[in-house]
């Protein structure tokens, strides 16, 4: 049995002064952030969190998260990595449905979590980081305090609590509809990832890897537990500026480099200094697709580096991986499955696919994860059992299907096809286009609206909203819009384009035509102002 926290531990018995985590030019070691998990598991157990109970990460991506995480996993609670760049209607969304007992919270993002804390009535304990002063305006009910504190404890002795089919994580992800989804992932679905990754990578502890991606994103979290499971150091950043990555890569000589199609067009055009270019052995995309020309790009800026072309979902972590050998001869392959997981693709009528046949993904192995959670009617819609077909030994065994069509070739590459539902797929996010359309609604003057993602080479799809209202004061509402997706919206849900129509177009049950819209829209300009679609 190994749990999360266990990658940690091996390392820290095999290797305890190297690093494990830096961070702005800071390391802590494998034997260091060893004893400070444990410290803080005692923390958490003296403010009454037990086996099951959920902790929110509201952080950046700094070593508290690793350290809250590993914490968690040390007393059989269950972690929630909460990005930054979300805003308090979120944020509420999140500790209610997973009724959080405890969150922890930057001083700096405070301010945002404020609201959240009042609306979430299981909240018990709020504790921050890199607190300058006692909070103000916090209900005396909730105890508040610094993350020195929770470290003031002797180390929480190792012992068993939990066993690696528990729950570990629950990672929050948009759907096709409604707010945000809680992914249960088990301590199984963690390690058996790190282990799977890790083989095809060909990770070793010489490897030093940046996570640039948020943690509360499960490609972000795996460039950690990659790392531990292997005994390799892990470099915490945060992704602004192309240059900043670029330099850091240069400073920490990274070796490994995870990205999305969106982060990935900004550092092919940004300049890579010798000593980056020379110890980066890998890099790899997920969250879109790669253009051929963003790849070819890519490989004339970093020769040395192996670009490895995947596919995941959050419910199974990881699904495919192109080696990069096959990249000029399987141009737009997403490649086969990753080691230890297989990959079906499965007609409507549930038979198996034939070579070159449309079907839909479906995902069955260790890394699938145990369902959404509190929602069981969203869990029997993507959580199913493996087809009869596969093998009689598979009889109830739970697969992930995706919704995603692909199809493979003669030699059983697969390329992906398109999304069978709504989810709009931006900046290496899964956006709901209905979360999009209810924070719309509530800006006066729209009638109704419809969100659609529309193909955009550096985003991989922009978010347009279709607006029906007055198109005498277009301008006026447009704005309107904006102002109330900044105020409730994280930025890479906002819309890039609104457009006004006095009605939207309608199909033939009467619901707004999305097909003839992102038609219509592609060929229209930014805040496009019209009396018909």
């Amino acid at each position: 049995m190994t749990l999360l926290h266990h990658l940690l531990d091996r390392s820290a018995r095999q290797s305890p002064r190297k690093e494990a985590v830096r961070y702005r030019g800071e390391a802590v070691s494998y034997v260091a952030l060893q004893d400070l998990s444990m410290r803080t598991a005692a923390g958490l157990q003296a403010l009454d969190v037990i086996r099951g109970d959920r902790v929110v990460i509201f952080l950046p991506n700094r070593p508290e998260v690793v350290e809250i995480a590993l914490a968690c996993s040390r007393i059989g609670a269950i972690f929630i990595p909460v990005s930054p760049m979300l805003r308090s209607r979120q944020l509420t969304h999140i500790l209610r449905d997973s009724g959080a007992t405890t969150l922890v919270v930057s001083d700096s993002l405070l301010p945002y979590a404020l609201p959240s804390i009042e609306d979430s009535p299981a909240l018990l304990n709020v504790v921050l980081v890199e607190a300058k002063q006692a909070p103000r305006n916090i209900r005396s009910q909730i105890r508040h305090l610094r993350i020195e504190e929770l470290r003031s404890y002797q180390p929480l002795p190792s012992k068993a609590i939990a066993i690696d089919r528990d729950l570990a994580a629950i990672l929050y992800t948009s759907g096709s509809t409604g707010p945000a989804k809680g992914v249960m992932i088990s301590h199984h679905n963690l390690v058996s990832g790190a282990v799977c990754v890790s083989e095809y990578l060909e990770n070793t502890a010489e490897d030093r890897l940046l996570a640039a991606l948020p943690l509360s994103f499960d490609y972000g979290l795996s460039q950690i537990t990659t790392a531990f499971h292997v005994g390799a150091c892990a470099t915490l950043t945060n992704y602004s500026m192309p240059a900043a990555i670029v330099q850091e890569a240069a400073a920490e000589k990274i070796t490994g480099l995870a990205g999305v199609p969106t982060m990935w067009a900004y550092l092919a055009a940004a300049e890579w200094p010798a000593v980056a270019r020379d110890s980066l052995r890998y890099i790899t995309n997920s969250g879109g697709a790669l253009t051929q020309t963003l790849i070819r790009s890519l490989r004339t800026r970093l020769p040395s580096a192996r670009l490895y072309c995947m596919y995941g979902l959050t419910e199974a972590f990881r699904s495919t991986y192109l080696d990069p050998e096959e990249i000029d001869r399987r141009r737009g392959s997403i490649g086969k499955a990753i080691p230890n997981q297989e990959i079906l693709l499965v007609r409507p009528d549930g038979s198996r696919c034939e070579p070159g046949e449309t079907g839909e993904l479906v995902h069955r192995g260790s890394l699938v994860a145990r369902g959404y959670w509190n929602n069981a009617e969203a869990t029997a819609k993507r959580f199913r059992p493996v087809p009869a077909w596969v093998s009689t030994a598979t009889a109830g065994e739970m697969a992930v299907w995706s919704g995603d069509l692909a199809r493979t070739d003669a030699d059983g590459y697969l390329y992906f096809v398109a999304r069978a539902d709504q989810l709009i797929k931006t900046s290496g996010y899964r956006v709901s286009s209905t979360e999009i359309e209810d924070i719309v609604s509530e800006v006066d003057g729209v009638i109704e609206n419809v969100a659609l993602g529309v193909a955009d080479e550096l985003l991989g799809q922009k978010i347009v909203v279709a607006v029906a209202g007055s198109v005498s004061g277009a301008e006026a509402l447009i704005e309107r819009i904006r102002r109330h997706c900044r105020l409730h919206l994280p930025p890479y849900m906002a819309p890039a384009d609104i457009h006004v129509l006095e009605e939207l177009p309608r199909n033939a049950n009467g619901k707004p035509d999305r097909p003839a819209l992102a038609k219509w829209i592609e060929s229209s300009r930014t805040d496009y102002v019209s009396r018909q679609a």
